[in-house]
């Protein structure tokens, strides 16, 4: 197949490395691709979110098959637009793509499936956020609606932190994602990553991660879109996964089929670990960044097939995904100033020192000033490592980490921290 994948970020970095590798890819392109996927891909000058040039390219290329990366262009129609030219494509409607363009939709759907999440009121004022807030116990999770690059979340420990947030949100701190705002109850718990791919009717489960939200080591400071993982997450037990497909994913397939919009792609459920139970927190309608680093680093088979089976409507034929036993561990180094403003434009060397033994390094925010890479994002790279645990894992993530040369970059120095302390027990 000659595949184009749509995206330009570590994500994408990760996903195309495992599309190269794959039998059934004859040619792989990546629109607009980054340094780091020239190494895999054939990368064009098409922006992600270029709906009409991308469709115009898939027609002068004889594409065959399409695989998008991020969410944005799904929530704006491309998977639609694909369809409508008979180009298979992996990710979801748009209207089904409101499972993560709309944390309300989902809420909504989670009531009408009776799914267990979190209690929540949607609100379209702050006047209205203001009153209904006064009904919630503190601490409480204040969400923007829409995509908000991971950021649009609030876990506000005053009441004073919640209406500030409110205010915030409604004045336009997330753009139009704060037009609407959720409330929800703060719930307790551990919380842990979740994956399935489905063709609309049939779903199979495809693995889990943790990730790490906050900016700073013990896990303070501001969420950001993720400063590290690791996969497989033990805290989710064979057992939890089997409950969290029963009661939380193919509810939410089935749900969706029913009401005439299938979810075709991957669904990458974000969960709370409640004493009740899973719980789901939100949907990603996107393999997760840096989850799918560490998702690809132990994937053993065709990944390419596996995605067009999905797409096409055949994954119960398909071989059931497969992974390494090893752990894997990707750390992300930033540039200074991130989650606020990051300092682009800083050098980076030593990429081919850190590579050494088998580490990769997947670059997520990188450009070319002449021959040298620089920093072209506020997530930069995305240092990933296997090991036969956690603990090892981290280890040769953070060695890598310390071979590189980027002056105006940082991390966080504790990433898998959880695992390598029941490790430790």
């Amino acid at each position: 197949m000659n595949i184009l994948l749509v995206g330009s970020g570590g994500r994408e970095h990760a996903l195309s490395w495992q599309l190269a590798q794959s039998p059934s890819c004859a040619k792989l392109y990546a629109a607009p691709g980054n340094p780091g996927i020239e190494a895999h891909a054939e990368c064009v000058g098409v922006a992600a979110d270029d709906i009409d040039g991308l469709i115009a390219f898939v027609k002068a290329h004889a594409i065959d098959f399409v695989v998008v990366g991020p969410e944005a262009p799904l929530v704006a129609g491309l998977a639609d637009r694909l369809r409508e030219i008979g180009i298979p494509v992996f990710g979801p409607s748009a209207a089904a793509a409101r499972l993560e363009g709309s944390k309300g939709f989902t809420k909504d759907l989670c009531a009408r499936a009776s799914i267990p999440t979190a209690a929540y009121v949607r609100c379209t004022s702050a006047e209205e956020a203001r009153a209904v807030l006064e009904g919630f116990a503190i601490p409480v999770v204040i969400k923007a609606d829409g995509l908000a690059a991971g950021k649009g979340v609030i876990i506000a420990e005053t009441r004073e932190d919640a209406e500030a947030a409110i205010e915030n949100m409604f004045d336009g701190a997330f753009g139009g994602a704060g037009a609407e705002v959720v409330i929800e109850e703060f719930m307790t718990g551990e919380e842990a990553s979740f994956f399935a791919l489905s063709d609309g009717t049939d779903v199979i489960a495809f693995g889990s991660a943790q990730d790490h939200k906050r900016v700073g080591d013990g896990d303070v400071g501001p969420n950001t879109g993720g400063m590290g993982a690791y996969s497989p997450a033990p805290v989710l037990t064979a057992d939890l996964e089997a409950a969290v497909m029963d009661r939380i994913i193919r509810p939410t397939v089935a749900t969706l089929a029913a009401e005439g919009t299938p979810y075709v792609g991957v669904l990458f459920a974000g969960l709370m670990l409640t004493d009740e139970g899973p719980k789901l927190i939100e949907y990603n309608c996107r393999f997760g960044d840096p989850e799918c680093q560490v998702l690809m680093m132990r994937f053993k088979g065709d990944f390419a097939a596996l995605l067009h089976a999905a797409a096409t409507g055949m994954i119960a034929g398909a071989d059931a995904p497969a992974f390494s036993h090893d752990y894997a561990l990707t750390v992300v180094m930033a540039a200074k100033g991130y989650p606020g403003t990051p300092e682009k434009g800083g050098a980076i060397r030593g990429i081919a020192d850190a590579e050494a033994g088998g580490v990769r390094v997947f670059h997520a925010g990188t450009a070319r000033d002449d021959r040298t890479l620089v920093a072209a994002g506020g997530r930069v790279l995305n240092v990933t490592a296997t090991g036969k645990s956690v603990t090892e894992a981290q280890a040769r993530a953070y060695a890598a980490v310390d071979k590189l040369d980027f002056p105006s970059g940082f991390c966080r120095r504790d990433i898998g921290w959880r695992e390598v302390a029941r490790e430790a027990e």
